[in-house]
């Protein structure tokens, strides 16, 4: 799995590309821990280029989404598609995490939240 980061004024968009599963998930885990230690209070998952996730995947998203928390954070989800919005959906992750069309969506969603 690819990950890169954007920082922007309101959040840090965590872009993800290909399979996040077992081996990879971790990474991604990690990577929020660094970014949310430098001071990061809102993370936006773009999982638009997922080719797949496995649960683990979906534990390590869960897993963020506490650990933004305690500081008045928030994970956002956005750009899932095909066989990993359907993974989404049967998990009932959609009602977890709103699923929202991209980064751009997420970073307007989060301004209105936050104003």
């Amino acid at each position: 799995m690819d990950i890169t980061s954007i920082s922007h004024e309101r959040a840090v968009v965590v872009a993800l590309s290909g399979r996040m599963d077992a081996v990879s998930a971790p990474q991604f885990e990690k990577t929020c821990d660094e970014l949310i230690a430098a001071g990061a209070k809102n993370i936006i998952a773009d999982i638009a280029a997922l080719t797949y996730i496995s649960s683990m995947g979906l534990g390590c998203l869960l897993s963020v989404a506490k650990k933004v928390q305690p500081n008045g954070g928030k994970l956002y989800v956005c750009g899932a598609a095909g066989m990993v919005k359907e993974v989404f959906r049967m998990a009932g992750f959609e009602t977890i995490f709103p699923m929202l069309e991209n980064s751009a969506t997420a970073l307007e969603t989060l301004a209105r939240e936050n104003p």
